[in-house]
């Protein structure tokens, strides 16, 4: 049998209040979004305010983080490189994106999820998503 380890509904609870509230200190409206492992949605926050548009945005930048185990904006550059870049497409899921502000959360090496943002400057995002990313591997050394 296999395990993994994957992020909880507790340290999506961390990320997002975290990012929340560095969004608030700031006046900034954003939304915000923490997957498992597998990409998949633990959970999401859009401030009130922040563009609608920004929800799918930011779970689709989190599926990416995490099924790629890396940030999304890498994702992205690396398909518009000249030489060996690539369409989106070609991943055969439209939630995959290049935009960056998807973080992988890597605890010893191993991706157990991400967390994501958007809404704001490509800049803010990624700086927003290290809030949450890490606020949950603060919370996961408390635990050990």
């Amino acid at each position: 049998m296999q395990s993994e380890t994957t992020l909880t509904h507790e340290d999506a609870k961390r990320a997002l209040d975290a990012m929340a509230s560095q969004c608030a200190s700031k006046r900034l409206k954003a939304v915000f979004a923490v997957a498992d492992s597998h990409g998949e949605l633990i959970g999401l926050l859009r401030l009130a305010g922040a563009p609608l548009a920004s929800v799918q945005i930011a779970a689709n930048k989190a599926y990416t983080a995490a099924r790629e185990r890396k940030p999304s904006r890498e994702v992205g550059r690396a398909s518009k490189d000249p030489t060996d870049g690539f369409e989106m497409a070609y991943f055969g899921d439209p939630r995959f994106t290049g935009w960056g502000g998807g973080l992988p959360v890597l605890l010893g090496g191993v991706c157990v999820g991400a967390v994501a943002v958007s809404g704001l400057s490509e800049d803010e995002d990624v700086e927003l998503a290290g809030i949450g990313v890490k606020a949950v591997l603060e919370g996961s050394s408390e635990r050990a």
